[in-house]
């Protein structure tokens, strides 16, 4: 399961409004109505998902015990992913190979 917070774009420590902002944000640019690109009903269903956890405060404190219990396996793959999402949320596409397009 990919990380809630990184799916929104928000840290761990984010307010709800900051949650809710993000959420709306993402929800508005991926929602299939609005979106022509293949892949936006599955990224608007992660971002609703995301969003319906982390409204809820209990939800939201029990999905960080089990983050905080969480042991990463690849460090190296964890960062990488961290920084597609991160250029993802910003509208820059970078190839998944690690190399620049010609």
């Amino acid at each position: 399961m990919e990380n809630l917070y990184n799916i929104l774009g928000v840290a761990p420590t984010a307010t709800t409004e900051e949650i809710k902002k993000a959420y709306r944000l993402l929800a508005m640019r991926h929602h299939p109505d609005r979106s022509a690109h293949p892949g936006a009903e599955t990224r608007f269903n992660a971002i609703k998902t995301a969003y319906e956890l982390l409204s809820d405060p209990k939800k939201r404190a029990e999905y960080n015990q089990s983050l905080n219990n969480r042991i990463i396996l690849d460090p190296d793959n964890e960062a990488r992913a961290l920084w597609h999402l991160l250029f993802d949320r910003c509208g820059v596409v970078v190839p998944h190979d690690g190399h620049t397009p010609h």
